[in-house]
């Protein structure tokens, strides 16, 4: 007689948390997001978004450079190594950026670098943590993930979180995306550090221009209040297996329309509810 099957820690599916990104994502589509935090099914990149990573990577690298050497030439001449180390990583770069529109490409890039030093010195001060990684369970049990762009600390420990953008400004009636994760990311770091930020920027690189918040702890608890409302409908969505797809404007722009029965697709077999870092299971990324 054998033994029932086991799922090692290795292959079982990794467990669920809320980040910014699959917040929206729920908030635009349930389908949407069964189809990427569950289902995982591959997309195809943009250059807009392979465009943010090689400037948010050059960003990171320069903060932890010597405050002299943080210059903008010096940002400049590390596009290129970046972008082939990239490459090197991901052989659908080349094709998604071909060689003829390479030049092009590296042009756009080094204007969003050039926004940036035209919005702060980066020689005046220097970075608490680049690309923060953040995990925690709230005390209302939503489990919660993700990256700060950027953390820095005045001289009397205040502290303000910075997020890159290199897409435009939202007008102020479609910001709430924006405002929704920056309040997010400092939740989290208030609920792990117990220290409140005192500001949040959201740098727009491409149009030299910022958004700004200053967080109340009356406020976060509130928006905390909403994620574990949020998070209760995303886990009984789970448990049933039923995320509903939700048409919009934004249908034109998605990948899956063949999975989708709003237009006459079908989604794959549901896998199963994975559960999520509140249930105890092993930490991953998603």
């Amino acid at each position: 007689m054998t033994s029932p099957a086991t799922t090692s820690p290795s292959t079982r599916p990794r467990p669920l948390a809320l980040s910014p990104s699959r917040a929206n994502d729920y908030q635009q589509c349930p389908l949407l997001y069964r189809l990427r935090a569950i289902d995982r099914i591959p997309e195809p990149k943009t250059v807009a978004q392979v465009k943010g990573t090689l400037v948010h990577d050059v960003l990171e690298q320069m903060h932890k450079w010597e405050p002299e050497q943080r210059t903008y030439p010096a940002a400049v001449k590390r596009l290129k190594p970046t972008w082939a180390a990239m490459c090197a990583a991901d052989d659908e770069l080349d094709e998604l950026v071909s060689e003829a529109a390479r030049y092009d490409f590296l042009v756009e890039c080094r204007s969003l670098l050039r926004g940036y030093f035209e919005m702060e010195n980066p020689r005046g001060f220097t970075a608490k943590a680049c690309e923060m990684y953040v995990e925690s369970v709230l005390p209302n049990g939503v489990p919660v993930r993700g990256f700060i762009d950027r953390v820095d600390e005045a001289p009397d420990g205040r502290i303000r979180v910075v997020d890159y953008k290199t897409g435009k400004k939202p007008i102020p009636r479609f910001s709430q995306q924006a405002k929704f994760q920056m309040r997010f990311y400092a939740l989290v770091y208030w609920r792990l550090h117990r220290v409140l930020p005192a500001q949040l920027r959201l740098m727009y690189l491409k149009v030299t221009d910022s958004m700004f918040l200053t967080p109340s702890v009356e406020e976060l608890e509130y928006f905390e209040r909403d994620l574990g409302e949020l998070w209760a409908k995303i886990e009984a969505d789970g448990r049933s297996g039923n995320f509903r797809p939700k048409t919009s404007k934004l249908c034109g722009w998605c990948s899956h329309q063949e999975l989708c029965p709003a237009f006459g697709g079908t989604p794959p077999e549901y896998p199963g509810w994975p559960g999520s870092t509140a249930d105890g299971a092993d930490v991953g990324d998603s």
